[in-house]
């Protein structure tokens, strides 16, 4: 049978129960995404993710940790990242004396790797495979829910930067995961809270806020689709959408790495072809569209985890029935993320050259 491990499930605190490391087994679940709550100290965490990998090898631990606002882990050693605008301001920046015209860019790329290494080494250091950076929304000005996670308006400007982290995160021995395609940035509305809706045409969209996914399609190591319906594109979000992600992410784009979906407990993620749907049929419904893994956030503290176990349940069924097949790309797509070989001791990558010399140059 072609093995498939679609599900990134949560735990509830700072150490496994029982029951999540049974939940953790099992073999249709392929990581972890860990939150602010699974934070008590970096020993703790660096356990923790010592505790996940001695039940599978191979299961990914993931956490939104792009700096700014959203930044989980902020204590014990860790940088205070700044936000993705802070280095599109440098970009725009007027030059220093004695720079050239280009001297703002130069400083604002090379902070971007800084930063892209900063971020990778310290959560690997921890034992942390992947965070689900960098933002590729652009900043219309308009979404209080992207703001400044955005590195600034102009796609290109955008591209650059994304890509100029990308390298800091590689030289760290981490992946990438571009967020949130097609573009995020244009809404007003949350969709963590609401069901966003860009009424711009294909064309616009490609020719904007989608511009650096197919810049970058041969560098990104993973995309998470925007849980925003574009009605003149298709009637389902972007993460339910065929159309999204295969026609045109896959094919017209060129992408080869990964789609996780955005998290399925969002309030965007519940209705689908108009009607509202349970946890389980959106995650079915993300994979029959082209993702390879569905995120199940914040269901290990409702009802001990229940949620989870019902999903993996409804999975197994629908496998059974014929109603979803896993898929041998899609595994090795994860597969690939997890990174190659231990992550940096604390201590000795707290007095490296390269990483006092990457603090040294943050914004």
């Amino acid at each position: 049978m072609t093995r498939h491990a679609p599900l990134i499930i949560d735990v509830a605190g700072f150490r496994l129960t029982a029951a999540e490391k049974a939940r953790l087994a099992h073999p249709l679940v392929g990581g972890v995404i860990l939150f602010g709550r699974n934070w008590e100290s970096r020993q703790q965490l660096t356990a923790l993710c010592r505790q996940i990998k001695a039940v599978r090898r191979d299961l990914l631990i993931a956490v939104d940790h792009e700096g700014g606002r959203v930044q989980r882990f902020r204590t014990g050693g860790f940088t205070h990242l700044p936000p993705m605008a802070a280095f599109g301001a440098l970009w725009l920046s007027a030059p220093e004396k004695g720079e050239g015209a280009g001297g703002p860019a130069l400083r604002a790329t090379n902070a971007a790797t800084a930063a892209g290494y900063v971020l990778g080494s310290e959560l690997r250091a921890c034992g942390v495979d992947l965070s689900f950076t960098p933002v590729l929304d652009l900043d219309h000005g308009q979404s209080s829910v992207i703001g400044d996670r955005s590195f600034g308006r102009d796609p290109r400007m955008v591209t650059l930067l994304a890509q100029a982290l990308m390298l800091g995160l590689r030289q760290a021995g981490m992946g990438s995961c571009g967020k949130h395609f097609p573009g995020h940035g244009f809404v007003r509305a949350d969709s963590h809270e609401a069901i966003p809706v860009d009424r711009r045409t294909l064309g616009a969209i490609l020719a904007d806020d989608a511009a650096p996914y197919g810049w970058l399609s041969a560098g990104l190591d993973a995309v998470m689709p925007a849980h925003v319906i574009y009605p003149r594109v298709d009637g389902r979000p972007a993460g339910f959408s065929a159309r999204w992600l295969q026609d045109i992410l896959r094919i017209r784009l060129g992408f080869q790495g990964a789609i996780f979906s955005d998290d399925l407990s969002m309030e965007a993620a519940r209705h689908i072809d108009g009607r509202d749907v349970s946890f389980t049929e959106a995650a079915l419904a993300a994979l029959r569209a082209g993702g390879d893994m569905v995120l199940l956030c914040n269901q290990s503290v409702v009802d001990a985890g229940a949620p989870i176990d019902e999903a993996i349940e409804a999975l197994s069924r629908a496998q059974v029935l014929g109603q979803w097949q896993p898929s041998g790309a899609s595994e090795e797509r994860r597969r690939t993320l997890l990174p190659q070989g231990p992550g940096p001791d604390w201590d000795s990558l707290m007095v490296s050259a390269r990483y006092m010399h990457a603090l040294s140059l943050l914004p």
